[in-house]
């Protein structure tokens, strides 16, 4: 193993050698950096174009360039890496400093989020091939496929920016809003809950009138500018989050993980107010980590109590449940944050931005207001990516779990007499995520890399930015330095699936001939 390790690095070194050469000559020879100050009539334009020469090092041929770039990157080993300066006069890699954290906010969230939404529906859709769930994911997935980012963007600026905003000013849904809406939750889940004929009528009209009741609900009561779940609300979702989180888990007839779920989702409405309390005098991202760390602890001994034998699923679906129920108090409390946050100088009822990483005007202080404004300028550039990306999952996961299911093994898993849940989440779920193991690694490998058109959309400035104005600007060191950490991520990410595939398939020996 440590050999094949060492060998895929040498590989890897000679590519990003290669390709770093050539992108670099390629690069220096297809632009002048100093056209604009040949023609500029600007008496100190002599001055500043000697200054360039010296700070860029133009005067050298761009073959040997390269070779005093590669010696800035080499000192690396000696932790003193050294990336050049921008046409600005500035650090490149203070720079990159800036937008890395940028980047990495914008898109690893929407990856994560195209990641588990779209494998859960992809498997979804292929346990029920060619049902009208089926046919209504695939319809949907090829139609996110070709829609063009920017055009996603616009739309989401329109709709989910300018006319929600507008539509906090008075937030009461009109009547044919209700009525479109509700037909349409009913329809989507017919197709997803499906059956035959009188079944899915059923589901359509039951699922159309509680639609109905509980947007006129969230109307009377304005529930949107003034948004929250609530003591009540809050534990009848961790009890429906204890049910699911069990039924995927280990299945609802292990009945110790059911109650240790159900006691998870009984102790948080017991701490539901000292949680508020110590969210209204203690905040911070501390706070947050050592309530993990002790929902953890009481889910483990929880899942200890109930458990007699095999107490490791038990505690594995207790923590679970536990996460899960906390991630919903933590939505409460940034619902019960909305109102303030929008009555304040810098936000004027107009809550969701549509361009910026930021507000520059609310004042800092605020734990819940900072971090709920930094979530609001996420939110449209998140789903915008997310729609674009989670539809390649979708497709992947299905075609995938299909090839699994048809398995000489799962035929006998079911033919030994276990029941359909194990079949599915203990053998098949395991091996489809094989196969997506590469695109998973690479889709976070390349998350450094930006996206260029959302950040210019949504006004961010992240590596993408970054890339695209060291194109535009002729600027060799910044596209260098770009490409160089992409570059090596990239690299990276195929040994690192390489390796995972030795891990999660025993079959797969890797190094071994």
């Amino acid at each position: 193993m440590l050999a094949y390790i060492l060998r895929r690095f040498g590989i890897l070194a000679v590519i990003l050698f290669g390709s770093s050469f050539i992108l670099f000559n390629l690069a220096a020879l297809s632009g002048d950096p100093l056209e604009g100050l040949r023609t500029s009539t600007d008496p100190s334009a002599h001055r500043q174009m000697m200054v360039l020469i010296n700070t860029l090092q133009l005067d050298v041929p761009p073959p040997l360039r390269y070779f005093l770039w590669l010696k800035g990157i080499l000192a690396g080993f000696t932790g003193h890496i050294d990336f050049g300066m921008t046409r600005d006069s500035q650090l490149v890699s203070s720079t990159i400093a800036t937008a890395i954290p940028t980047t990495v906010r914008l898109v690893f969230f929407a990856t994560i989020t195209a990641i588990v939404l779209g494998i859960t529906i992809g498997i979804v859709t292929a346990l029920r091939q060619y049902s009208r769930f089926d046919y209504a994911m695939t319809f949907i997935a090829f139609l996110m496929f070709s829609l063009p980012i920017f055009w996603v963007a616009v739309l989401l600026k329109e709709f989910l920016a300018i006319q929600f905003n507008n539509f906090l000013a008075n937030p009461q849904i009109p009547i044919t809003w209700i009525i479109g809406m509700s037909i349409a939750s009913g329809i989507v889940w017919a197709a997803i809950l499906s059956g035959d004929r009188r079944r899915v009528w059923q589901i359509f009209g039951g699922v159309t009138l509680l639609t109905a009741a509980l947007l006129t609900y969230l109307s009377i009561t304005s529930w949107f500018a003034k948004p929250g779940f609530g003591p009540a609300v809050s534990f009848i979702l961790a009890i429906g989050i204890a049910y699911g989180i069990t039924q995927l888990s280990v299945g609802l007839s292990n009945r110790d993980a059911l109650r240790s779920a159900q006691t998870m989702a009984v102790i948080s409405l017991i701490l539901y107010f000292p949680n508020q309390y110590l969210f209204d005098h203690y905040a911070s991202p501390l706070l947050i980590a050592i309530q993990l760390l002790v929902t953890f602890a009481i889910a483990a001994a929880v899942g200890t109590y109930f458990a007699k034998i095999d107490r490791t699923p038990t505690i594995r679906t207790a923590m679970l449940t536990g996460f899960f129920i906390g991630f919903i108090t933590l939505i409460d409390r940034f619902m019960h944050t909305w109102n303030p946050y929008m009555s304040t100088d810098a936000v004027n009822f107009r809550p969701v931005p549509t361009t910026g990483q930021a507000n520059p005007l609310l004042e800092p202080g605020n734990f819940w207001f900072s971090t709920l404004d930094i979530l609001v300028h996420m939110f449209l550039p998140t789903i915008a990516l997310t729609l674009i990306s989670f539809a390649g999952y979708i497709r992947y996961s299905r075609g995938t779990l299909l090839d699994v299911l048809n398995q000489d093994y799962i035929r006998t898993a079911r033919a030994k007499g276990l029941n359909e849940r194990t079949v599915i989440m203990r053998h098949a779920f395991r091996n489809t995520m094989i196969p997506l193991t590469t695109i998973m690694v690479v889709d976070f490998a390349g998350i450094i890399g930006g996206a260029i058109i959302t950040e210019r959309v949504f006004g961010w400035i992240g590596m993408g930015t970054l890339f695209n104005r060291a194109v535009t600007s002729f600027d060799l060191n910044l596209l260098m330095a770009v490409f160089f950490i992409t570059a090596t991520l990239s690299l990276l990410a195929n040994l690192v699936a390489d390796l995972l595939y030795s891990a999660l398939d025993p079959r797969i020996r890797t190094g071994k001939g």
